[in-house]
């Protein structure tokens, strides 16, 4: 072994703290890339497998009421290869454990054969027999979450008929990966179940002998989408087509895209945060280090050694720090990956798992930490070369403390003299204690924009359930109904305000930019739902103009004063032009507001409504709950504490928990710079030091000349971290943000100062382990010469 390979491990031993705190931020950066890319991978691949496996349909077309002939026609189609019509129809399970009946949707099975499109994965029990009525498959995330199981026997009404069904077996489907109830987005397990039975018990019960109310599509490779989808609509819209639509506007399908978007966006803009500031530290380490050899570079030139040889040996050590980091990475990332996909596919509700790494993420991983370490210490390196032996060996010049001025005299008087030599460091040395500082900005930065998102999820809840949504119970009616029920609501004992509301289904259009969604029809005296602008004040609904959200504006590019085309889905289906009149803050879902009344003259449907926000007396619930249960023009009831807490689970499972991870890396990666800093200072001065505890000075005086720069420059970082934090923050927010929820970047001070504490509690534990050091660190050793 060539003696600069000797001193090459014996500095990498010297220095193994601070190697192995720049190896940790370079090991998390490439750690979170492997992780979720391979999350990524895994998840496309086992959704792509799942839906190819159980041949999910690439076109929905509900309908109406269609004769069974107008298969053969949808099937001529070009570029339609199969076609599988089907009854699907609302209905209301009856739940032990719940006081109202719980939405469901019933979809038929094909009689006495698979499916073509859309089968369903048999996860306990039978399949059902079509010569018996009665026997129904039940979705299980719904029965697990009721404790039903094969054998059960359960209510549930149909078409306004009460029935009796037997479960016989529990299924899965890729159809129904995430589960919602109409008109709400936030997914719950126990508030929506899937009832299938066989076609001809299901087109019985709502009277579809003959007849379809939905057709699934799945396309021929090279197949012309969006002819494809005209052709279905004209087949369709005399028998009340309602438009038909691709996979990728299906809700669940649209909800897994969004959840696996946000991993992406992750995976493509965190990672290099943490890589950029470990070339920083790499910067900083080999920077000084450099500095503090210089006798020994000049030595080894003088004894033959090149410049490229020199260089390469200090390359070399940048290189085994960042390798070493890379490889670490490459492990957690792995080890990580594997224990997160088992989450995402219990969260998923995948019957499977394809788990797959990605090779890219690798190369890209390791390649991009090598060439940022690369960077850092190829700018150390032109120092090595110009210096000369006879330059190098020769100690620099002391810097010159003489020249404080009048201030300077004042200030060393009021002063005890360990601390005027931190006063001097800082001030005679204003590079490095920037380069210090600069670093520790960097962890802060990471504390406050990780803790601001939790305040942003936070706020998101607030805002949607306490002022957005300010009812207790939501009410859904089977179908258009006349005002008359709204009073039929007002007079219910214990019921003391009702707001009607409208929900029509639309496609909203802005040139090539459409949104698949509705248009909500709100009282003009709004209270208990509101469309709120950015100050949180009401936005007057009159004028007969449309209001979007904030998300829906930027995703069809458009502005107060633009035109905006609306295709009812409803009804006589009318293609409406409506000026936007204003922007609303809403951070769930992508919502579009009108005047109800308004909405109903444009439409043609006067005093129409579709269901009503209710503000109750919690004393009179379980006899509301009751009566409402009795309307037979009463589909679905929500409660809002129910849908806050299912929105809250949402929030802390799925892509949403990968802010814990950050947030706990964040954390890991601050107390790594700030030890580093002062690992870097202790390297610097050991000697220095050391001279100080020989001519007197005590344990803590001498310590308290390195501790009180770290401290003096980590209160400096502190509200420049935050100003980087705060702008941080920003991507991190937009990363996060899907069309189901946004995540808002606020300024809560209650998270700068919790970050604030994070760096100042990494300080105080990175000084404790250096003053440690220092207080046993051999004095004799300490002055020697190293060579």
């Amino acid at each position: 072994m060539s003696p600069l390979a000797h001193k090459l491990l014996r500095d990498l031993w010297r220095m193994k703290g601070q190697a192995m705190a720049i190896g940790m931020v370079i090991a998390v950066g490439v750690g979170m890339l492997v992780m979720m890319q391979g999350l990524v991978t895994s998840l496309n691949d086992t959704r792509s497998t799942y839906y190819e496996r159980y041949r999910l349909a690439e076109v929905f077309a509900p309908v109406t009421r269609a004769p069974e002939r107008l298969v053969t026609r949808l099937a001529a189609i070009e570029g339609v290869s199969a076609v599988e019509p089907r009854v699907v129809g609302a209905a209301l399970i009856d739940v032990a454990d719940f006081d109202l009946p719980v939405q469901a949707q019933a979809v038929s099975l094909p009689d006495l054969r698979a499916p073509r499109l859309n089968d369903v994965f048999l996860t306990d029990g039978r399949m059902i027999d079509s010569d018996h009525s009665d026997e129904i498959l039940l979705l299980q995330a719904f029965a697990k979450a009721h404790d039903l199981n094969p054998g059960d026997r359960i209510n549930a009404t149909m078409n306004g008929a009460r029935r009796n069904f037997q479960i016989v077996g529990l299924a899965q489907s890729p159809e129904f990966l995430y589960t919602t109830a109409p008109g709400e987005l936030i997914p719950d397990d126990a508030r929506f179940g899937v009832i299938w039975m066989s076609r001809s018990a299901l087109a019985a019960a709502y009277d579809m002998d003959g007849a379809f109310n939905e057709a699934l599509l799945s396309l021929s490779r090279g197949a012309n989408d969006a002819a494809v989808l005209d052709a279905v609509d004209r087949i369709l819209d005399p028998y009340g087509g309602t438009g038909a639509y691709p996979l990728a506007d299906q809700s669940s399908n649209q909800l897994v895209s969004e959840e696996i978007s946000g991993l992406e966006a992750a995976a493509v803009g965190v990672p290099p945060i943490f890589l950029a500031v470990a070339a920083f530290l790499l910067y900083i380490v080999i920077n000084r280090m450099v500095q503090s050899e210089r006798e020994e570079i000049g030595l080894m030139k003088a004894f033959g050694y090149t410049n490229g040889e020199v260089g390469a040996h200090y390359f070399k050590l940048v290189m085994a720090i960042a390798a070493g980091g890379a490889l670490a990475g490459c492990l957690m990332g792995i080890a990580g990956g594997r224990a997160l996909i088992q989450v995402y596919v219990a969260y998923f509700k995948f019957p499977f798992l394809v788990f797959g790494l990605d090779p890219a993420s690798f190369v890209i991983g390791v390649s991009v930490s090598i060439l940022a370490a690369s960077a850092g210490g190829l700018f150390v390196l032109r120092s090595v070369f110009v210096l000369t032996p006879a330059a190098a060996m020769r100690a620099p010049a002391p810097a010159d403390y003489s020249r404080t001025g009048a201030i300077g005299h004042t200030i060393n008087r009021m002063l005890d003299q360990p601390s005027r030599m931190v006063l001097r460091r800082i001030t005679r040395q204003p590079g490095r204690m920037a380069g210090a500082m600069i670093g520790i900005a960097c962890g802060m930065a990471l504390s406050v924009s990780m803790i601001t998102i939790y305040a942003g999820f936070d706020r998101t809840i607030d805002l949607t359930f306490n002022v957005v949504d300010r009812s207790d119970v939501t009410v859904s009616f089977t179908h258009a109904a006349s005002e008359a029920t709204i009073f039929e609501l007002r007079r219910m004992e214990g019921v003391t305000l009702v707001e009607p509301v409208r929900h029509v289904p639309a496609v909203l259009r802005n040139g090539l930019a459409t949104h698949r969604g509705v248009v909500s029809g709100l009282a003009p005296d709004q209270r208990l739902s509101r469309a709120l602008d950015s100050d949180l004040r009401p936005i007057a609904l009159d004028g007969g103009g449309i209001v979007l959200s904030t998300a829906l504006a930027t995703k069809l590019d458009i502005a107060p004063g633009d035109m905006l085309t609306v295709e009812v889905r409803t009804g006589r289906q009318p293609v409406l032009e409506i000026p936007v009149t204003s922007v609303a803050e809403s951070l769930l879902g992508a919502p579009s507001y009108m005047d109800l009344t308004a909405l109903n003259r444009a439409l043609r449907e006067p005093n129409r409504v579709s269901g009503a926000y209710l503000s109750i007396d919690e004393a009179y619930a379980t006899d509301i709950y009751t009566a409402l249960q009795n309307m037979p023009s009463v589909a679905g009831v929500s409660l809002k504490s129910q849908a806050e807490v299912a929105f809250q689970t949402l929030m802390n499972t799925g892509a949403g928990a990968i802010r814990y991870v950050m947030g706990a890396i964040a954390f890991v990666i601050t107390f790594g710079i700030v030890y580093n800093a002062a690992r870097i200072a202790y390297a610097e001065r050991s000697r220095d030091l050391a001279s100080l505890r020989v001519i007197g000075f005590t344990r803590g005086e001498a310590a308290f000349v390195l501790l009180g720069e770290l401290a003096i420059v980590t209160l400096i970082a502190l509200p420049i971290g935050s100003i980087f934090g705060y702008y941080l923050s920003f991507g991190i927010a937009d990363g996060f943000s899907t069309e189901l929820y946004q995540i808002p970047a606020i300024f809560d001070p209650a998270s700068y100062g919790f970050a604030a504490m994070v760096v100042i509690g990494a300080a105080v534990a990175s000084g404790w382990l250096v003053k440690r050091d220092i207080d046993r660190a051999e004095l004799v050793s300490a002055l020697k010469t190293r060579e």
